[in-house]
């Protein structure tokens, strides 16, 4: 029986070190797009969020371009992290292990990963981003339609605009700082950018930070 965060293109390869494909071409992909869609919206959001920010707009060719573009980024974001969500979200599922993870952030900090319950593909810090930012892009969506008045202001009213504004800028912020401790995190932790660049890791790296998915897809191979 496969483990439910084996996911279609994980494997592990024999050799001299060993290697273990974590992310397909696709989901690299998907990914990198996402992340760049993230990017984008930042910059333009934050030009409209203080007057201080506004010089950014000169990166998408002034102020008028960029509160143009900003929404249709949006929009692609969404679709994106949509495909995203279906790749991952069933790796993401909350465990039992995840619970432990969180109680011992002590020993994360410190790298005291001895210490800690064997984990899946994700660890529970992953899973807080994943569906912490499956929340934001809903909300900001949602909030961002909401105040598109291109194609949107009959739908909804001054008030219900200046709250969608409120929410919007809100749910904005939090999803930077999450963006932020998300690279944080891929720097901190060796091996874990190039996991997403390469698609693949080595046997060892998979044992020390993920060892119940790599004893899955060995147990899968040799099935």
């Amino acid at each position: 029986m496969t483990a439910y965060d084996v996911q279609p293109g994980d494997d592990v390869h024999p050799g001299n070190p060993v290697t273990v494909d974590r992310y397909t071409v696709g989901a690299r992909i998907n990914h990198w797009i996402t992340a760049a869609c993230l990017v984008l919206l930042a910059l333009s959001g934050l030009a409209f969020f203080s007057p201080s920010l506004f010089f950014l707009t000169d990166l998408f060719g002034g102020g008028q371009a960029a509160r143009a573009i900003h929404p249709w980024i949006g929009v692609v974001l969404f679709f994106s992290f949509f495909g995203l969500f279906f790749r991952f979200w069933r790796a993401n599922l909350w465990r039992r292990e995840d619970v432990a993870w969180l109680t011992q952030l002590s020993d994360v900090m410190t790298a005291h990963e001895e210490r800690l319950p064997e984990v899946g593909k994700y660890n529970a810090g992953q899973k807080v981003v994943f569906w912490s930012q499956s929340i934001l892009i809903l909300v900001l969506i949602s909030s961002g339609l909401a105040i598109w008045d291109q194609y949107f202001a009959q739908y909804t009213t001054i008030e219900q605009k200046r709250i969608a504004v409120l929410i919007h800028s809100v749910a904005a912020v939090v999803t930077i700082c999450v963006i932020i401790v998300h690279v944080y995190a891929a720097i901190w932790v060796r091996g874990t950018f190039s996991a997403m660049t390469e698609g693949h890791v080595t046997g060892g790296w998979a044992w020390r930070h993920h060892r119940k998915w790599l004893r899955a897809l060995v147990r899968d191979r040799m099935s």
